[in-house]
């Protein structure tokens, strides 16, 4: 037996590790497992070799909000921490983390066992424990907790809680395509951030002016879904050369030749989230689901869920030595 447990949670994005922290800190044992190679998920940030420069690309979530007391609090900390810090260009409200997007998912994760590049493959019930076996490894615990988007979740809870992948099934994520460009020189008269409710472009940003950026010039687009949709099953270098001619016309500047184009394709980027969904805890079997698309579809409402998820688990094991 590889690792056995007090709580595993399936999911290093912002609701595992929100959800691991509560836990951890009344002093429960808590593994989390995740299938990427590193912390980031969907606030992920990739780092390319441009002309000899290193350049970061927030290619996923771009900013995020804290307008909840208790994330503010987080959000707080984590300035201070010097991982996250305020972006103006994006709103008064906004925030991102630095030196790039991951940094506040790093930070979570840098106090927790979180085991990275392990996936998740089969899911049951063992007698009063859960089973997790990831192919080469096999954990065990009292209690499962699943932070990971509704489409992954469907497939992995099927068999094990079939009323939480019928849940899970019932949701509908939008795709998007992601661009990263960088230049030799700035991309002249472009304001830094772009936002469009109608066009092929619903969001672009001048990543290398965020807090904390270096090198290159660096832009990241996204596409809207319905152009997102449009290009779906296209090559990622015809999808890139696309979307970055869909920007240059959409801010009317003149096209410039990049240096680096590239494209990343998330299938489940904007979940539509019933008003009124929270997370959900099952007390008899000890497992729950929680993520953004049981809240809202913002890192804010990720951290929101998986913080809720602790909180009814706590509930839970103070009821039962009660």
């Amino acid at each position: 037996m590889d690792g056995h447990t007090d709580i595993l949670i399936i999911g290093g994005g912002m609701a595992g590790l929100s959800a691991a922290t509560a836990l951890a800190s009344t002093g429960a044992r808590v593994i989390v497992l995740d299938k990427g190679r590193g912390p980031g998920g969907r606030m992920a940030a990739r780092r390319v070799e441009i002309a000899g420069e290193q350049v970061s690309f927030d290619h996923g979530a771009q900013f995020f909000t804290a307008r909840d007391p208790d994330f503010r609090e987080i959000v707080a900390g984590w300035e201070q921490a010097g991982v996250a810090a305020r972006w103006p260009a994006a709103g008064d409200e906004a925030w991102v983390g630095t030196p790039g997007m991951n940094a506040c998912v790093k930070h979570m994760a840098s106090a927790l066992d979180v085991r990275w590049n392990v996936r998740a493959a089969h899911l049951r019930r063992d007698g009063t424990l859960w089973r997790v076996e990831t192919g080469e490894q096999v954990f065990t615990a009292a209690t499962m907790l699943v932070a990971v988007p509704a489409e992954q979740a469907a497939v992995l809870l099927a068999d094990a809680a079939p009323d939480f992948a019928a849940r899970a099934t019932s949701v509908i994520s939008a795709p998007c395509w992601a661009v990263m460009a960088g230049f030799a020189e700035a991309i002249a008269d472009a304001p830094d951030t772009f936002r469009s409710d109608t066009g092929p472009v619903s969001w672009a940003a001048r990543n290398s002016a965020k807090p904390g950026r270096s090198g290159a010039e660096s832009w990241v687009i996204h596409a809207s879904p319905a152009r997102s949709r449009e290009l779906i099953d296209l090559p990622k270098d015809e999808v890139a050369r696309i979307l970055l001619a869909d920007l240059f016309a959409a801010i009317g500047t003149a096209p410039a030749v990049p240096q680096h184009l590239d494209a990343h394709r998330w299938l489940y980027a904007q979940p539509e989230v019933r008003k009124g969904e929270g997370p959900v805890y099952d007390t008899d079997r000890n497992i729950g689901i929680a993520g953004d698309w049981l809240h809202s579809p913002r890192v804010e409402g990720a951290w929101l869920s998986g913080r809720a998820l602790a909180d009814a688990v706590l509930q839970e094991r103070l009821a039962s030595t009660s």
